[in-house]
């Protein structure tokens, strides 16, 4: 049975209420459906002190870009375009027969040929061998891979910054030139991999720009007119807020980083969105794919692509989930089969397809740790509840 039991909303409402505050998150918008009963709560401010939050606000989403960068992918492999499996050198002859590093914090020029090409699924499943781990946010000093990625100036590790990266072309080059971090289909390495196939899918596609084929293959067919690169009505755009010892400092204002279009489109954490745009993507994922994807195309997407070995020590990132294509997948408990992913600036979007449950979370306050704040399981945990029997 689908839909929310009336006192459940309620207690749902008064959790969100409770997360919201000056020091706290100044506003949010957060969005729970199920079958055609959808509930949302826009409370607080757009910035401290200043306009309501809106239904049709907008927000950074961060990562919560990445299922949508793998949903595209997936119509191009629909289409015909892109092989799963196939090596990416025909697109991306930049990573062609790359070298590793023989360990992840070893010198630049400490390096072996990689074992096989990197293909589609690799990328995908952040296992091409490139992109954040644990490690070496502990490390005594910065890896030398970690230095010369900053100073290519490839604006993958670390939070999404659009006014650092060149373009796609240039970019693409850049990460070419340095060695992998571990062997393609080694290990579950984060973010990188969204933003290779932005470059992949834009070429694939022949179009002028990554936001065309965006735009062509998900926001069109879904209606999904607000999601973009560049927040075109600012005064819709919330102020970005970061945790610091004197309190909420403002770390990126509507006038800021996502006021103009990027150099480099980053699919893995370039884009704003609204509520409603990302609930037509999580309902689009609960039929199956129609109208952007197959049925095959929409269930990998949600199926743990990982062995225990690819995921070992990736725990802070993933915590009790695995990883499908270009989002988490719940593996076990009582929410095993439920998928999506989160974003650190704020964002949290969860689909269930066994609960017939959607649950969509958008703040404007940076995330403290690498795991969901309470604002967000809070209110997931109260959408669980307030399912009808």
């Amino acid at each position: 049975m689908s839909g929310f039991a009336a006192d459940g909303l309620e207690r749902l409402a008064a959790v969100a209420a409770s997360h919201v505050g000056a020091q706290k998150v100044p506003g949010l918008v957060a969005l729970v459906a199920s079958g055609e009963d959808v509930h949302v709560e826009a409370l607080g401010s757009l910035s401290i002190d200043g306009p309501s939050v809106q239904r049709d606000s907008l927000f950074r989403i961060a990562s919560t870009t990445k299922p949508i960068t793998g949903a595209v992918t997936m119509a191009l492999v629909d289409e015909g375009l892109l092989g799963l499996d196939e090596p990416v050198t025909r697109w991306l002859p930049e990573l062609a027969a790359p070298r590793v590093l023989t360990r992840m914090d070893a010198p630049l020029d400490d390096t072996v040929a990689a074992q096989r090409e990197i293909t589609v699924r690799d990328l995908l499943t952040f296992t091409f061998g490139f992109g954040m781990h644990v490690e070496m946010f502990m490390a005594a000093e910065p890896w030398p891979i970690v230095v010369a990625a900053t100073e290519a100036q490839l604006a993958t590790i670390g939070p999404p910054d659009p006014k650092t990266a060149p373009d796609g072309d240039e970019w693409i080059k850049r990460l070419g030139s340095l060695p992998l971090m571990a062997q393609p289909g080694e290990r579950w390495l984060y973010n990188t991999g969204a933003q290779v196939l932005g470059v992949l899918c834009r070429r694939a596609a022949g179009a002028a720009s990554y936001a065309d084929v965006l735009r062509s293959r998900v926001f069109a067919p879904l209606g999904m007119h607000e999601t973009s690169f560049v927040a075109a009505e600012t005064a819709r755009l919330a102020t970005a807020y970061a945790n610091t010892p004197e309190g909420l400092t403002v770390w990126d204002p509507p006038e800021g980083n996502w006021s103009r279009r990027p150099a480099f489109e980053d699919g893995a954490a370039g884009l704003v969105s609204t509520v409603d745009d990302l609930l037509a993507f999580a309902q689009m994922l609960l039929r199956n794919g129609e109208p952007v994807l197959t049925p095959t195309s929409a269930a990998e997407m949600s199926r743990d692509q990982l062995t225990p070995a690819q995921r070992e020590g990736q725990e802070m990132f993933l915590g009790e989930r695995s990883w499908g294509l270009c989002q988490s997948v719940i593996v076990s408990g009582d929410r095993a089969g439920a998928f999506g992913w989160d974003g650190g600036l704020g964002s949290s979007f969860l689909v269930d397809p066994l609960r017939d449950l959607i649950v969509i979370v958008l703040t404007q306050r940076l995330w403290d740790t690498a795991q969901p704040p309470a604002v967000h399981t809070d209110i997931q945990a109260a959408a669980y509840a307030a399912l009808s029997a």
